[in-house]
């Protein structure tokens, strides 16, 4: 049994997300913005309300599943086998020396972006064979925030009727997020509105990823842990401008074509223009750059 050493600085952090975005293909900029949402891209974070630790703040029976599932394939097969599964399914470590070094790992910047790429690798194929579309980052986040089948019934919700009440459809994960369900006039958010919070901080938090997080993103993180721990949800969009994604996942699309432009100037820039919902996303990122 050994762990890696753990390096913190914002530079090997970083690193180590494009890394796991490399060997898994989920993209670095959404990795870069949930752990820049979660834990303020610092390794050592805690929540105050819930077990939840590391870059990614996973709960410790969240994190054991995935490192039980993921664990084999990525070096870590004596902990994926120190892993074992109740009857209840509730998943348990023999040895308690080895269940706290398992629960570590979650502040080893490698191991912790890693194992959230394997996550969100496999939530995105949940999605997109369930939804039958292509999943954005904010689909993803989702995911992330409510449990895959909170994050089902929360998208065919918005698609159906956008306007209906997050706190309604989940009351259990409100009551654990009122930050995220309601607005500073304590007013309830509507599913759109709370997939468009979503959406500005993954797109902000990816454009400054390595800026230190204030009160208000470690909160959300703190509070991102506590509903998960507190509810357990079943398996069982609101129309958004370009193609049904939000204007952090456009600007993070246009960015990248215009990279492409600067680096390939024989891409073909005409195709570009035609009026798609590809085009109009390239067109956020050229507003937003003459201040529009």
């Amino acid at each position: 049994m050994s762990v890696n050493p753990i390096t913190t600085s914002t530079g090997s952090i970083q690193a180590a997300i494009r890394a796991a975005a490399q060997k898994t293909g989920v993209d670095f900029n959404y990795l870069l913005g949930q752990a820049e949402v979660e834990s303020g891209l610092r390794a050592d974070a805690r929540a105050r309300t819930s077990s939840a630790s590391g870059l990614y703040q996973f709960i410790d029976q969240s994190w054991l599943a995935i490192v039980k599932k993921h664990g084999g394939e990525n070096g870590l097969g004596w902990a994926a086998d120190a892993i074992t599964t109740g009857a209840n399914g509730h998943l348990s470590v023999n040895d308690p020396a080895t269940r706290q070094a398992i629960l570590q790992m979650r502040n080893d910047p490698a191991i912790a972006a890693t194992m959230a790429a394997e996550y969100a690798s496999d939530n995105k194929d949940a999605l997109e064979a369930s939804l039958g579309r292509a999943a954005t980052g904010t689909d993803l986040y989702m995911a992330h925030f409510l449990g895959l089948g909170g994050a089902r019934s929360f998208l065919r919700t918005m698609a159906a009727n956008p306007n209906v009440s997050g706190a309604a459809l989940f009351p259990a994960a409100a009551r654990a997020n009122r930050g995220v369900f309601f607005d500073d006039n304590g007013q309830p958010r509507t599913v759109a509105a709370i997939y468009q919070h979503f959406a500005d901080k993954l797109g902000s938090a990816a454009v400054t990823g390595g800026s230190t997080a204030g009160p208000d993103v470690m909160q959300a993180s703190t509070s991102s842990a506590a509903a998960l721990e507190a509810i357990a949800l079943t398996d069982g969009s609101t129309v958004i401008p370009g193609a049904g994604q939000s204007a952090g996942d456009a600007a993070n699309w246009a960015e990248t074509t215009l990279a492409q432009l600067g680096a390939n100037p024989r891409v073909d820039a005409a195709s570009l223009m035609r009026p798609t919902p590809a085009t109009a996303k390239l067109a956020y990122l050229m507003l937003a750059s003459l201040g529009a």
